[in-house]
């Protein structure tokens, strides 16, 4: 695996950003809901990343970039829907197609463990994966969570309508080693 960092996102993140969302939109839309056209333009990128920032100054979110060696973006990884009362918060990745398959996404989970169990005290966490998509599935049970329910109709990929799971994880009853 490459050297990389794992950040919070900053204000001046949005013109890397947006490079790499148009890089590898072709790539994400094969796995995962298509983003609307107008967030593929400066304006939009923008926009979601003062609303990004605007949740996690709320403490709803927070939205984090991985950079390689070079400082290239080449990853995302979020807690987001965080709630604080209920100690729970939803986890999401994007990882660019040419860092697929190098050990980068089950890094960038398990740096959203260590967040939210260290800086954000939560108590679980939770995920959706869809059905068929092998790669975010292992990373998931690789770093202990555990497929939950069905969510049927949970995207729309490629124009087809699909389903999937939930997947959750017990942060501290789980010994979850986020250094593993």
């Amino acid at each position: 695996m490459s050297i990389f960092t794992i950040r919070s996102l900053r204000p001046g993140d949005a013109a890397p950003l947006l490079a790499f969302e148009q890089a590898n939109r072709a790539w994400f839309e094969r796995h995962i809901d298509r983003r609307a056209d107008d967030f593929y333009s400066l304006d939009g990128i923008h926009a979601h990343v003062a609303q990004f920032l605007d949740e996690h100054a709320q403490g709803r979110m927070h939205p984090c970039i991985i950079a390689d060696e070079h400082g290239q973006l080449i990853g995302r990884a979020n807690l987001k829907d965080i709630d604080q009362q209920q100690g729970v918060a939803e986890v999401g990745y994007r990882i660019g197609e040419l860092q697929a398959g190098k050990g980068l996404a089950t890094a960038a989970l398990r740096h959203l463990i260590d967040l939210a169990q260290n800086e954000w005290q939560l108590a679980s966490l939770c995920a959706y994966a869809i059905d068929g998509n092998a790669a975010s599935i292992r990373v998931l049970e690789r770093c202990g969570f555990v497929q939950g329910m069905a969510v049927p109709d949970i995207a729309i990929v490629e124009g087809k309508v699909v389903d999937g799971h939930a997947y959750a994880l017990q942060l501290r009853s789980a010994g979850v080693d986020s250094a593993r």
